[in-house]
């Protein structure tokens, strides 16, 4: 007989999810054992294994859910009746928003990607494509002359993410600048330095 879930199993997961988290990041996922998220979670090995299967799941849940929350935020805005550039910059907003509540998530999310077995790894790319996607559709309505040149727009979305993608390395959400000032920069430089029309 299969063994029944308890009421409170999707919070206990997400406990362990986000405890995982915060030992990966700060540790690395190969410094986190199953032991010591066990005993960040105050118990036992058997316990967390009831849970996940692996640390390798646990990796990919991190990611998974943080990655499907920056998609959805994407979606949302690229089906806004506005303009490209209005679009571009309220996503800015958006992104700024969602990393400066997951700091950790993004660090996972951006340096514990090789970590993952390729079948999984390629599913949270698939999903980072879907964000960069709605970039270079922005883009492209914002520039119909680099609509058929997908090689030189690529990299000028790259540049938009860039500026925006490793901001929890060092932005300070207390500090004297916003996060939305943060994507207002970010939105003005992206928008005023792209290349004149060729």
């Amino acid at each position: 007989m299969a063994r029944t879930q308890s009421a409170d199993y999707d919070k206990r997961r997400e406990m362990i999810r986000q405890t995982a988290a915060e030992l990966y990041a700060s540790k690395g996922f190969l410094g986190a054992s199953i032991s010591a998220i066990a005993e960040a979670c105050d118990t036992s090995k058997s316990l967390i294994y009831h849970y996940y299967p692996s640390k390798e799941d646990i990796l990919f849940d991190v990611m998974d859910a943080h990655v499907q929350i920056l998609v959805e935020a994407a979606q949302r805005v690229e089906v806004e009746d506005a303009p490209p550039d209005v679009k571009l910059r309220h996503l800015a907003h958006e992104l700024m928003r969602l990393y400066n509540g997951a700091q950790v998530q993004q660090k996972i999310l951006l340096s514990e990607l090789h970590n993952l077995p390729p079948k999984r790894r390629a599913e949270i790319v698939a999903h980072q494509r879907q964000v960069v996607d709605v970039v270079d559709r922005l883009l492209a309505a914002l520039r119909p002359d680099l609509h058929d040149r997908p090689t030189l727009r690529r990299p000028i979305v790259m540049m938009f993410f860039g500026m925006l993608n490793w901001t929890h390395t060092w932005f300070n959400p207390n500090g004297p600048v916003t996060g939305d000032a943060i994507a207002d920069m970010a939105s003005d430089m992206f928008l005023g330095g792209l290349p004149a029309p060729i």
